[in-house]
């Protein structure tokens, strides 16, 4: 089974909540890692999404860094929310 990680950044202007993490996150840049598969037996690749995780900090920055599994569809309504989608 091949894989990759397709990594990316999201840029919140204001706190944001998200499902399964009780704190509220502060405005910043996050990372976001989305893990993939390749789908064999195709005559064209393409790939299926196994998990997405975004990178949490805790103040102070740099103190504790902790990786949340998010579902991609919530993460882009906290985003679209915030004015940056």
């Amino acid at each position: 089974m091949l894989t990759r990680t397709q990594r990316s950044t999201l840029v919140f202007a204001r706190p944001f909540s998200l499902k399964g993490e009780p704190r509220r996150q502060a405005a910043g840049t996050y990372l976001v890692e989305t893990e993939e598969e390749l789908l064999e037996g195709l005559s064209f690749p393409a790939y299926r999404r196994l998990a997405t995780t975004i990178t949490l900090q805790s103040a102070p920055a740099g103190a504790l860094v902790q990786a949340l599994n998010v579902d991609p569809e919530e993460l882009a309504k906290a985003h679209d929310a915030d004015g940056g989608g």
